[in-house]
């Protein structure tokens, strides 16, 4: 019996149609966001079903972007990121596992800051259609939190009360379409 050839089919990443946001917490009372301008990345599955996708993405750190240069300069310096020393975070999944109709688990190593850890985010996937050029699209949300300090983002400010500048909680917001390469 001979064995069926299977076909892979890859997706990349379109980056004007995406967005790649972190959320974290400012003296414990409001939120500031941040993302990343220059980001790609590839998905690759086999059959019908995103169900164990193959999935690489890289971020590059110089184009964090929070809404104000100060704090992006801070941002980019060796107290945070280090953007000279380590340019990229990076994630290679090692997982993705349907957990409902158009929900799926997706786990893999996010390399931060030099330091690499297995992480599990939430994935809802958006459904496909064809865009005006007859290019397939598909469209997910994929969102977790992850420690900042476990990755050596270990800076840290406290107020003259005593109070914490920034949380160690990040929430990670990433609104992907992929295009479907022929």
């Amino acid at each position: 019996m001979e064995a069926q050839a299977t076909t892979a089919t890859t997706w990349v990443i379109d980056p004007t149609h995406s967005e790649v946001q972190f959320k974290v917490k400012h003296l414990m009372v409001s939120t500031v966001t941040g993302s990343f301008s220059k980001f790609d990345g590839q998905l690759t599955m086999t059959g019908d079903d995103f169900q164990d996708a193959d999935i690489s993405f890289s971020a590059d750190i110089d184009s964090i972007s929070t809404g104000n240069e100060q704090r992006d300069g801070h941002l980019k310096s060796g107290e945070f990121f280090d953007a000279g020393q380590f340019p990229q975070l990076t994630f290679k999944s090692t997982s993705m596992t349907k957990t409902g109709d158009d929900t799926y688990n997706l786990t893999g190593d996010l390399t931060l800051h030099g330091v690499t850890k297995s992480v599990t985010l939430k994935a809802e996937y958006g459904g496909q259609m064809q865009d005006f050029y007859g290019q397939t699209k598909a469209g997910f949300e994929v969102t977790g939190v992850i420690k900042r300090k476990e990755y050596g983002l270990t800076w840290d400010g406290v107020t003259e009360a005593g109070g914490v500048v920034v949380s160690d909680d990040v929430r990670l917001i990433m609104n992907i379409q992929v295009t479907k390469q022929a």
